[in-house]
């Protein structure tokens, strides 16, 4: 899953220079970021509660099979108690199964927002360049006039 393909690969780095020339382009990003971010943080906490959950579950689960367990050889008269060891193993097993896929969903999760911190730092950074060199021209622009000047009086 580490490995790159072409699906992982977006294009947002080949356009990244051209960020700031679209102002709509900006402000949609600006918007669809600051809608996702919550989002993604909100679901990144509520993955996390849930695998504490299902962790805690499957070591209750676990005492209690061990708990049947030890009541099945103390009794003189076993009850059937091996149908629910066997229902109580099942729902670990769906349990585990189901962590697995929360902890995947997080590793995406965690990768979407790493991708979205990411994108919104290089656009911060564009974005002070851009005004940065702006302020610069604008400065220069202000500066030739009066040399001008300087070199007509003279």
């Amino acid at each position: 899953m580490d490995v790159d393909t072409a699906s992982d690969n977006t294009s947002i780095d080949d356009k990244i220079d051209d960020f700031c020339e679209n102002p709509t382009r900006d402000a949609l990003t600006e918007g669809l970021m600051s809608l996702l971010k919550p989002t993604v943080d909100q679901l990144d906490d509520r993955i996390r509660a849930t695998r504490i959950c299902q962790i805690e579950l499957k070591q209750r689960i676990e005492s209690l099979t061990e708990e049947l367990q030890k009541i099945n050889e103390v009794l003189q008269y076993p009850l059937d108690t091996d149908s629910y060891v066997k229902k109580l193993v099942n729902a670990k097993h769906k349990i585990t199964i189901v962590s697995n896929i929360l902890q995947s969903t997080q590793e995406c999760l965690n990768k979407v927002h790493q991708a979205v911190e990411k994108s919104t730092a290089k656009r911060k950074t564009l974005v002070d360049n851009s005004s940065a060199y702006n302020n610069t021209s604008i400065e220069t622009d202000k500066e030739e006039p009066a040399t001008l000047e300087t070199d007509k009086q003279q």
